[in-house]
């Protein structure tokens, strides 16, 4: 022992002595790890154009206990919001974590500020995404800690001991895909430091609900789950899955089962009546999508079953959570596809009217103090009742869509965006507006019913698009007419059934926009958009009998909760390419560890063997194949392990048509699955991909990848197309619907270790002129309130992109950071010396500007912009520089000309430094093109914008005649105060003066108009020189000016010439006033 001691001491001391150096070693290594060159590309941001026509799937709902219009809503996969105002305004809470996928939230009874979410989806769906665990949050929301179970992956509640905060229970389902991993009941004594399972397995039993009686915190109910999915089906329930009560406060657990079912289970719900505490409900999944509703009056002691009712749908594994109604005992409701209510403790139940309410319904909340409120989450978002359920308000605001895959057309001036959704439809939406909104949810429109899977559309002709619903259910809509043609190819009399994917690939041929390829297990070719399909392939799919594959790790009996109703089929095709530069070279990939190359269109095919392709699992799901775009020989593929309990990335490309393979995973962080890969049609080596966590780029061909995060949030991007005309990267994510970069062209021509150069701005995409109509009024959300969905359109004008090397930092910004990183080493800073801080106040801080010239070099517009290492943009709106006198407001904001018209334009970079503007990068040039939609023919637009600078000046001019209007009225008013403190009296000029005054005023009466008509709000016995000013704008249109409008413009010139002439009469007779005030001894006046 005392040897032992020696060892275990000299250990301790060794550790001290290297535990330093090793942690910062650590610590610097995951800080090379992190940073992949990110932050220089923050000023590329994703711009979000919703929708919240339909939003997304909601897991969860609290109310708070003290403020009903402050809840808390979690998304299946759209993260943790929050709303202050009864879904008036939303904020997202979780956007900076981990995980995105929301099982669970609980308040802390004593303190609601301190929030518990726990992570990972708590359904069993083919779909959901994986958690790493339980998060806390002190601040209502503001910040997050994770808190432990990272492995957990599904946490499905959360229990808070009432009057101890320290004590924490959690349900974890524990990992869908595989066995292991932190599953079963958790508790914690010590707020979440630590946890300890004291029900459940490392197996596959995990614990799926959990209840605490109100009057007694020792007792507590569980449901353990234990469930597998796998690529090829679904077993929902085993022998682990049971009812556990517990009264020693989750210590230890016993099993009731008296007047329960004996087969294995599924999914079970629980619920505690409100009224009679000691009544438990539990809703029971049993064989094959069977089940049933049992009660207990007697805290489980023993259970009569009330009903045959069980969750349909999707499948039990789905739903079949339990709530009670604070208000009427006996009065429950079952979350099903179509809400299930009882109001006889589970003997009878009635479907809930759900008529203009989306369906699939996963969390219900009440309100203690009104029976007559419901809120509801469901597939498509949040909905709320106020009469019992008779009728429904959307909350529509929350853009929690959930797209697999999507498609853009190239229609004009703005394409389109179309996408598949998670049970909202196929959904299509301009990819911006020309309106001062935005895009809001009227802009949004519905394709095609059901599951949207993969869209695509006819290059040239936008108003064909193809759309399906789950497996393979493909029709051809029709923009124009809005109808839809069922296209889905069918098989022969006597062949069997087509084996479809759930999101079965389609493909329009890039050598023929008519050509288009679908797959089930084979490949299907039209080449008359789907009118007619001939096979141009056998089953290419391993053709496994998805009913004998293991669960658990061995097969299965029948007599168990088996569930593939609403999943794929098994061996399908997953992804479909042709080659752009060799017509009838196609690839295939499929769900069951296959891909497969014909180079004559179908005649022939090669197997590609993973088994030689070092690093791949044989398992492994195809889930993008992408031809490449300029050579015939190269290939890439997108694998996808998850399903088997991997989720490591996979990414490979073959320079030989498929018969070898290269890794181009690289700096890839481990635990992201990959989901789609796109390559710029311009630049081979830049490339895109969709990721479990977001968005990566290569400007390399994937030596590096980098991560695209500005303006997304960590979500799952699982499709990502380009828009080529527009250069814009498109991304579907699954929970929070669709972003775009716009105009990514930035970086093919960046070279990150060639570039020596100061700073980079590169050329623009050429800029629209229009004017941007307000077709809900002059406000950004048209007076409709503070809940009215909009998402931006790009900013108006041309945005232009550059990169800095370094910043230009100040005198005083190079001074603190001399000064940290001194205190980081341990030194000691002093107060700088006066005349460095004199300095560094008096110094004009350097700046960066963009300077616009029109197409005689003339600089027409300077834009401050920003001073910022990396990438950067700044928008130039079509405004020339003000003409306007320039006063002391001008300090303190900024006006703008006209705007100018269509033609050529350039713009350079400048650095400002010492208040001197030197070159920072050569002139790019672009245009401004017009996309009138005038119905009528109006004046060219050079004399548009001729008219535009003649409203200006005339305004200009005006506004100095005021001015100066002013300051003689002043001069004169001064002087006739002067006058009053002279030593000597002088009739005369005092009369003088007094006739100057009375031309002021008939001159303001001119000018400015009756302050005594204003005051009771009557017109103007004569119109103003304002009066033909406003008439002859013609600011909000590009028609050009109109007759009366060129008269009304002439009419104000001629007002300002004889306003003008009379002002400066009036001034040379105030001239020599001063000097005859003098002679009098009047006091000197200062203006």
């Amino acid at each position: 022992m005392l040897k032992m001691k020696k060892i275990i001491s000299l250990v301790i001391i060794f550790s001290c002595l290297i535990s330093p150096s090793f942690a910062q070693n650590k610590k610097e290594a995951a800080k090379e790890k992190k940073d992949d060159g990110s932050a220089l590309f923050a000023g590329l941001k994703f711009r979000s154009i919703g929708p919240a026509l339909m939003s997304g799937r909601i897991s969860d709902i609290l109310i708070h206990p003290d403020n009903e219009n402050l809840w808390y809503v979690t998304a299946g996969s759209g993260g943790v919001w929050k709303t202050e105002n009864a879904g008036t305004t939303w904020k997202s809470l979780f956007d900076g974590q981990k995980s995105y996928s929301i099982g669970c939230v609980a308040l802390d009874p004593q303190n609601p500020e301190i929030v518990w979410v726990g992570t990972g989806e708590n359904v069993g769906g083919r779909h959901l995404s994986f958690g790493d665990g339980i998060y806390k949050s002190e601040d209502g929301g503001s910040s997050w800690e994770n808190m432990g179970l990272e492995k957990s992956e599904h946490l499905s509640k959360i229990v808070i001991h009432p009057t101890n905060a320290n004590i924490i229970w959690v349900a974890s389902q524990g990992p869908l895909w595989s066995e292991g991993g932190e599953r079963g009941v958790y508790k914690s004594t010590d707020g979440g430091e630590n946890w300890n399972r004291t029900l459940g397995d490392d197996a596959w039993i995990g614990a799926t609900d959990l209840l605490i009686d109100p009057r007694d915190s020792d007792l507590l109910y569980a449901a353990t789950w234990q469930r597998q999915r796998t690529v090829a089906g679904y077993m929902g329930g085993g022998p682990g899955t049971a009812i556990y009560k517990s009264m020693d406060g989750g210590e230890t657990w016993e099993k009731l089962s008296n007047g329960l079912p004996i087969s294995n289970m599924g999914k079970i719900g629980l619920v505690l009546s409100p009224q009679k505490p000691d009544v438990v409900y539990a809703a029971i999944e049993l064989d094959r999508r069977t089940g049933g509703v049992f009660k207990s009056e007697n805290q489980g002691a023993s259970w009569k079953k009330m009903s045959d009712a069980v969750s349909g749908g999707t499948g039990p594994h789905y739903y079949q959570e339990l709530f009670a109604s604070p208000h009427h005992f006996d009065e429950i409701y079952l979350a099903d596809n179509y809400m299930q209510v009882s109001f006889d403790g589970g003997k009878t139940f009635e479907r809930m009217n759900e008529e203009e309410k989306h369906v699939d319904n996963h969390a219900v909340a009440f309100k203690p103090n009104d029976p007559n409120y419901i809120l509801v989450g469901c597939d498509g978002g949040l909905y709320e009742s106020f009469d019992k359920t008779k009728n429904w308000k959307f909350i529509d605001n929350l853009p929690l869509t959930q797209f697999y895959k999507i498609a853009v057309d190239d229609a004009k001036p703005f394409y389109n965006v179309y996408g598949g959704t998670q049970d909202n439809n196929t959904q299509g939406a301009p990819s911006r507006t020309d309106n001062i909104h935005g895009i809001t949810n009227a802009d949004w429109f519905v394709v095609l019913g059901g599951d949207g899977h993969q869209p695509a559309t006819e290059p040239g002709n936008p108003n064909i698009v193809y759309a399906q619903w789950q497996q393979g259910n493909l029709t051809r809509h029709d923009r124009q007419s809005g109808e839809n043609v069922y296209i889905k190819p069918q098989p022969e009399l006597g062949e069997k059934t087509e084996r479809y994917n759930w999101d079965a690939p389609v493909l329009v041929s890039p050598h023929n926009p008519t050509t288009i390829y679908h797959a089930s297990q084979r490949v299907w070719k039209s080449v008359d958009r789907g009118d007619s399909w001939q096979t141009i392939s056998g089953d290419l799919t391993k053709n496994i009998e998805r009913i004998q594959t293991p669960f658990y790790g061995s097969k299965q009996k029948w007599d168990n909760p088996w569930d593939i109703y609403a999943m794929s089929s098994y061996s399908t095709i997953t992804s479909l390419s042709e080659s752009p530069k060799q017509e009838g070279l196609i690839y295939i990939g499929t769900d069951d560890g296959l891909i497969q190359v014909t180079e004559d269109g179908g005649a022939n095919w090669r197997k590609v063997d993973f088994s030689k392709i070092a690093g791949l699992p044989n398992t492994a799901f195809v889930n993008d194949i992408k031809a490449d775009l300029f050579d015939e020989n190269i290939v890439y593929a997108v694998f996808d392990n998850h399903k088997y309990g991997d989720y490591n990335p996979y990414l490979f490309k073959s320079t030989d048509k498929g018969k070898n393979w290269l890794n181009m995973v690289n700096n890839l962080p481990d635990r992201t699955l990959l989901w789609r890969i796109v390559q710029d049609p311009k630049q081979s080596d830049l490339m895109f991909l969709g990721t479990e966590f977001g968005v990566y780029f290569t400007l390399d061909g994937a030596k590096k990848w980098t991560k695209l995060s500005a303006g997304l949030p960590n979500i799952s991007v699982r499709d990502l197309c380009i828009q080529q005309r527009e250069n814009d990267l498109v991304a579907g994510t699954f929970g929070r619907g669709i972003y775009i970069l716009d105009d990514y062209s930035s970086l093919r021509s960046f070279n990150l270790n060639n570039n020596d150069q100061e700073a980079q701005l590169f050329e623009p995409r050429d800029g629209l002129w229009y004017i941007e109509r307000r077709i809900l009024g002059g406000r950004k959300k048209g007076a409709q309130g503070d809940n009215y969905f909009t998402a931006d359109n790009p900013a108006y004008g041309v945005e232009f992109t550059y990169y800095l090397k370094d910043s230009l930092q100040s005198k005083e910004t190079l001074r603190l950071e001399r000064e940290n990183e001194m205190e980081e080493n341990g030194g000691i800073v002093a107060v700088p010396e006066w005349d460095i801080l004199e300095a560094e106040k008096k110094e004009i801080r350097p700046s960066i500007w963009l300077f616009v010239y029109d197409n005689e070099g003339k600089i027409i517009r300077k834009l401050k912009a920003k001073n910022s290492k990396g990438f950067s943009r700044v928008t130039w709106d079509l405004m020339t520089e003000s003409i306007y006198t320039l006063s002391i407001e001008d300090l303190e904001k900024e006006r703008k000309g006209y705007r100018v018209g269509p033609g050529s334009y350039s713009a350079q970079l400048f650095k400002k430094v010492n208040g001197s503007f030197m070159e920072l990068s050569d002139q790019v040039s672009y245009e401004v093109k017009s996309i009138n939609h005038n119905s009528l023919s109006g004046s060219a637009p050079d004399d548009v914008v001729n008219h535009w600078k003649n409203i200006m000046a005339i305004r200009a001019k005006t506004n100095d005649l005021v001015a100066d209007f002013k300051e003689a009225k002043n001069t004169i008013d001064l002087m006739l105060l002067a006058y009053e403190k002279a030593v000597k009296r002088d009739e005369n000029l005092l009369k003088e003066m007094l006739q100057v005054k009375a031309q002021m005023n008939d001159l303001e009466l001119k000018l400015m108009g009756s302050e005594i008509r204003e005051e009771v709000g009557e017109k103007n016995e004569y119109p103003s020189i304002w009066t033909y000013i406003w008439g002859a704008s013609s600011n909000g249109s590009t028609y050009g000016a109109t007759t009366s409008q060129l008269k009304s413009l002439a009419n104000a010139f001629t007002l300002f010439n004889q306003m003008n002439s009379m002002l400066q009469s009036i001034e040379d007779s105030i001239s020599p006033l001063g000097v005859k005030l003098n002679n009098i001894g009047a006091p000197a006046i200062r203006e």
